[in-house]
């Protein structure tokens, strides 16, 4: 008796190795892998996920994280597979809503609630966006979360508004001031506008926002719940406002063809006076710029132009982030390793980098960028947040959304035609 406590004594003080996620990890330990996919391609930004993979391996020896990195539209199709086969990773890139539901209908993500509420809830309290933490539960339970949360918004060039005789310190402030202002760049030779809308999602902000302004959040729960439809009048204007835009022709030659990164390429270039995108635009741009450093300080932001006749708040947001949701069986330690993601240090060190903290403690890292700051302020102080429509919706309907707004883009359908696209699709997938 009194060797084995002696042998078990031994083991406690010598064998035992505390993580940074707080797992108890031994050489005598089963071996676990964490399978993790990401679409963070941006070479700094991947080395940043890189590090902290490599950080919890090292306190957590038993550990071993294989990540997978996709490009955007790539993890999309390729996750469609795995969860399919009944597969799916243990932690995946995920903006929550309606997709992240649908998962969890299938049953193919875990339930972390009782990690989250653990504590008296410390995990779960220490976000502050509780809006973007609900998008990625339902009905009590949590199927992942946020790690950076942003608004979209108008990425401009200041010295192309200058050089149109634009003042680069009033950007336009209503619908009407942008489109003279898209004009007034047109006259003197400059590109206003990138676009991505190969990709399609890029150019389904600009419907969106229309829809967000004209609306406001009634117009979209309303047809969310189908007291009302996606072809109410909100929806039908919000393709008209945008049929005003896409008669100026104000985007970069063979703009339907083109993808996000060859958005970012465009305005890293200076080849664009604007944007219409999310918070990691700037790490875009510096990544497909010739100079690898984007434009500098002549990049500003304003948020997307007001519309006085419409319904919807003028301080209302469109927006996201990214998170990453759990897969079906993914080990506890995925969990840990998540947490450690969303631990204080872990996104200071990510906000000096691209992302905009989700937790208490890190925001003031961006207390110096006046954009990043900017941005935050309008996420913290939006009275309504919608998130991307092709993340909250049903799968089905989001895809609708991007093929009708394409659509327009391309001119091939009305603004009635795309919002009845919509309805349609809508009307069937919500009931």
């Amino acid at each position: 008796m009194r060797l084995l406590r002696s042998f078990l004594i031994l083991a406690l003080v010598m064998g035992v190795v505390v993580g940074l996620g707080g797992l108890r990890a031994s050489s005598a330990q089963e071996q676990v892998t964490i399978t993790w996919w990401h679409i963070t391609t941006n070479p700094p930004d991947r080395a940043y996920w890189d590090e902290l993979a490599a950080e919890f391996m090292e306190a957590n020896p038993h550990v071993n994280i294989e990540i997978t990195v996709l490009e955007n539209e790539a993890f999309k199709s390729q996750l469609v597979t795995v969860m399919q086969a009944g597969e799916p990773p243990d932690l995946f890139q995920s903006w929550g809503g309606g997709v992240l539901w649908q998962y969890a209908e299938a049953g193919m993500v875990r339930n972390i609630a009782p990690e989250l509420e653990a504590n008296d809830g410390e995990w779960k309290n220490s976000f502050t966006t509780q809006a973007a933490l609900e998008l990625y539960g339902r009905n009590g339970e949590y199927y992942g979360v946020p790690w950076t949360w942003g608004a979209v918004g108008m990425f401009y060039n200041k010295a192309l508004f200058e050089q149109a005789g634009l003042d680069p310190n009033n950007p336009p402030a209503t619908w009407d001031e942008f489109l003279a202002a898209v004009q007034t760049l047109k006259d003197a030779g400059i590109t206003p506008i990138a676009l991505g809308e190969g990709d399609k999602w890029p150019g389904h902000f600009w419907w969106v926002y229309l829809a967000v302004r004209l609306g406001g959040e009634e117009a979209f729960l309303n047809a969310y719940n189908r007291t009302g439809s996606f072809a109410d009048e909100p929806f039908v204007k919000a393709g008209e406002y945008l049929k005003q835009l896409i008669d100026l022709q104000p985007f970069q030659e063979g703009f339907m063809s083109s993808s996000f990164g060859d958005e970012g390429r465009v305005m890293g270039n200076a080849e664009a006076a604007m944007e219409l995108q999310g918070q990691f635009a700037i790490s875009n741009m510096v990544a497909n710029s010739e100079s690898g450093e984007g434009i500098g300080d002549d990049l500003g932001w304003f948020p997307f132009p007001a519309i006085p006749e419409g319904a919807g708040n003028p301080n209302d947001v469109l927006g996201g982030g990214d998170g990453f949701a759990v897969g079906k069986d993914a080990p506890d330690e995925a969990i840990e390793f998540l947490k450690y993601i969303t631990s204080v240090d872990a996104q200071r060190r990510g906000a000096e980098l691209w992302i905009v903290p989700t937790v208490a403690g890190a925001e003031d890292v961006l207390a110096d960028d006046p954009i990043m700051s900017t941005i935050l302020k309008a996420r913290n102080e939006a009275p309504y947040f919608q998130l991307y429509y092709d993340q909250f919706l049903p799968p089905a309907v989001a895809q609708t959304v991007l093929d009708a707004v394409q659509g327009l883009f391309a001119g091939e359908i009305s603004p009635e035609e795309a919002a009845m696209m919509i309805e349609d699709t809508a009307a069937f997938e919500l009931g």
